[in-house]
């Protein structure tokens, strides 16, 4: 049987030549990589709207500790060959102890004198049980609020970041689409005891990285390599935002509540711009990992397809009004090479003069730019709820919100409606199958005595903020 990986090829190889050359023109045309010449850029030219919305971002998992979920439990297997499926062998355990802490921890967010925290609720938390709500876990959250609110911080809830109840996982999570109806009542469930303290709902976070992590890659839980399952499951986030959007508008006062989806773009670019191969497998994975939801939300269509398996469709006009807003985030771009080998027909690489952070990705803020033309069509507002740099000598951070904050406001500048932009991350925490290893934080954690220090490199962003805040 011929592998997925020779199809790519021999769909390619089989073109005519003078095909192939106009493909590789048009896609030059149509995607440029978008190049500035920093030397001659006054990053100080910058300019935000009154009223943006300054904040910063976290996860349940990633920041409270002690949690029971699906990553809990991946976190505590091995591989194949018996090694950790955590970096390190790390495992989150108590992490930031955030749910404990976060009364000292909102003094932290008030220090840097934003105005928006963005955190997730956790679900494994409040239903540890299918059918099971837990008043005090519900109530914690409440408290959360009402902290932000006291310090003059506006609470943003993220419903799912990632994490599902052993209870959802293990009957197959988003595989089936019979399942949303679980995560739906859980959605609603919150709503109904957060609505009095929190206006901004996301619903789901990167819906593209928990398939393309969990389904194809198989990095995350549930580790499987299946790209026909993968198109099911990103269909089935899709369908469940949709649900959840029409679910919470629908109540009394449902129109009072900003309701949208966080998606997380990432530009791929050709390692060599003359090389169809290299064009070709970039058009795949933007098709998979951007495109796809993009189509949905304006057109109401979602397609997900990769050679040798059978194209996922779905139609669904509701997806086209189920945004009051998109969330975007964006940290950098691909560049994609091609290689002759059957089983990794490419990679992903960058050229030596690239400033590298401490994740496989560059310093590229024109990444953002680039991201938020994209979404603009959409034509919705936008809120950037994240973007940061693991960094962990801290040598790269104040250059980094330097130069993508710079592009934030060019697009502004050109008539992007951008109401907020949301650093990643508050605190350096666990960070999924990197462990501890990354370090974005605005605050570096001492992960054994649990003090919080304010990073040298996170002082521009407060300055920015502080400059914008009058």
């Amino acid at each position: 049987m011929i592998s997925l990986k020779t199809k790519v090829w021999l769909s390619i190889l089989a073109a005519p030549a003078a095909l192939i050359f106009i493909y590789v023109i048009t896609m030059q045309v149509r995607n440029p990589e978008t190049r500035w010449d920093w030397n001659e850029i006054e990053v100080d030219t910058i300019d935000f709207p009154p009223g943006f919305q300054w904040g910063v971002a976290t996860s349940s998992h990633q920041v409270e500790g002690n949690c029971n979920n699906n990553w809990s439990r991946w976190e505590a297997s091995f591989k194949a060959d018996g090694t950790p499926r955590i970096h390190n062998g790390d495992r989150s355990i108590v992490a930031c102890d955030h749910w404990n802490r976060y009364k000292e921890d909102i003094e932290l967010i008030k220090a840097l004198g934003v105005s928006v925290y963005r955190f997730s609720v956790e679900w494994s938390k409040i239903e540890p049980e299918a059918g099971h709500f837990d008043e005090s876990a519900i109530q914690h959250y409440r408290d959360v609020c009402l902290a932000l609110k006291a310090a003059g911080i506006t609470p943003v809830v993220t419903l799912h970041h990632f994490t599902n109840p052993l209870w959802f996982e293990d009957m197959g999570a988003f595989e089936n689409e019979a399942n949303i109806r679980y995560f739906v009542r859980f959605s609603q469930r919150v709503f109904d005891s957060l609505k009095d303290h929190v206006a901004i709902w996301c619903t789901i976070n990167e819906p593209a990285v928990y398939t393309t992590q969990g389904y194809f890659n198989g990095v995350w839980p549930p580790g499987k390599q299946n790209p026909q399952l993968a198109g099911e499951v990103m269909k089935n986030l899709l369908v469940a935002h949709t649900r959840v959007y029409e679910a919470l508008k629908s109540r009394v006062d449902g129109k009072n509540y900003q309701v949208g989806i966080v998606k997380n773009v990432f530009p791929f670019d050709p390692y060599n711009r003359w090389n169809p191969i290299d064009w070709f497998v970039c058009s795949i994975l933007d098709g998979v990992f951007n495109q796809g939801a993009l189509d949905y939300f304006q057109t109401g269509k979602f397609s997900f397809s990769l050679p040798g398996m059978d194209k996922v469709k779905y139609i669904n006009k509701s997806g086209i009004g189920s945004l009051d807003f998109i969330g975007l985030n964006n940290y950098s771009h691909q560049r994609v090479k091609s290689q002759l080998n059957p089983k990794e027909f490419f990679r992903f690489e960058f050229y030596p003069n690239e400033e590298m952070t401490d994740m496989f990705y560059p310093i590229y803020p024109e990444a953002i730019y680039r991201s938020i033309k994209r979404v603009k069509d959409i034509n919705v507002p936008i809120i950037i709820t994240e973007n940061g740099i693991a960094d962990k000598n801290d040598d790269h951070r104040r250059r980094y919100i330097e130069r993508y904050l710079y592009a934030v406001s060019k697009a502004i500048k050109e008539g992007a409606d951008i109401r907020g932009y949301y650093y990643w991350s508050l605190m350096d925490n666990f960070e999924w199958s990197e462990g501890y290893e990354m370090k974005f934080g605005l605050y570096e954690v001492d992960f054994t005595t649990q003090i919080r220090t304010l990073r040298e490199g996170s002082k521009r962003y407060m300055d920015i903020v502080a400059r914008f805040s009058q």
